[in-house]
């Protein structure tokens, strides 16, 4: 299964994460610039953190059903065009490439990734969000359609053959981390009150801000990956 197959039932329940999404932007909005693609927007919540910090704005959202969420909010922007299809190859365009909680409903994550480097002008600079560490892969996983988890050094692995990059690599969430670990060993149904255990993660956002700096970011439910073409 593939980002085209996807559904997003999940995404109504994250998209109010406001304490996260602030969060996530703080940690890349000084890399996001100029011509930017965004893959797999979804209901294009993050847009509204960067669209003042860009000239203009590429959706590439597959799904259908999403595809028609987009349209119906944003129906008629010149600074955003909308694209029904998965992300192709071309060289040289996009200053900025995001990839927001999208590279793990990819299959082939390393065609994904040479692909969009190599879309990439000179000092851009492509930004991925993913889920950290597969020992927390779990029902939900699945039930969304991730085909794995990450850590750094996986990551690593797959952009060693991407030339002349510079990367940096951050885990975050250290308290959404925790989170996932309990609900995993211990919740045999984790939709059951998932709205609610959604909002209780996300108003513990200001502690794992501070738990992460504490650890040093040594650990987080996500990992940011920041790649730099130079």
């Amino acid at each position: 299964m593939t980002k085209i197959d996807y559904q997003g039932w999940e995404l109504e329940h994250f998209d109010n994460s406001k304490n996260f999404r602030n969060y996530q932007n703080d940690l890349i909005k000084n890399y996001i610039r100029g011509y930017t693609a965004e893959i797999g927007p979804g209901n294009g919540e993050n847009l509204q953190f960067y669209i003042d910090r860009v000239e203009k704005v590429d959706l590439f959202e597959p799904s259908k059903i999403l595809f028609e969420n987009l349209q119906s909010k944003y129906p008629d922007n010149q600074y955003v065009s909308l694209k029904n299809k998965e992300f192709s190859l071309t060289v040289n365009t996009y200053d900025t490439i995001l990839y927001l909680d999208v590279l793990e409903h990819i299959k082939n994550d390393l065609e994904e990734i040479d692909k969009a480097f190599n879309s990439l002008k000179s000092g851009g600079n492509l930004i991925i969000n993913v889920p950290a560490f597969q020992h927390l892969y779990s029902k939900f996983d699945e039930d969304v359609n991730h085909f794995r988890r990450y850590d750094k050094k996986s990551f690593t692995d797959l952009i060693q053959n991407l030339d002349h990059s510079s990367y940096q690599m951050k885990y975050y969430d250290s308290v959404g981390y925790l989170l996932s670990l309990i609900s995993k060993i211990f919740l045999n149904d984790y939709k059951k009150n998932f709205h609610q255990k959604i909002k209780v993660w996300d108003s513990l956002i200001p502690l794992s801000k501070l738990l992460d700096k504490l650890c040093f970011n040594f650990f987080g439910k996500s990992l940011i990956v920041i790649i730099n073409k130079k």
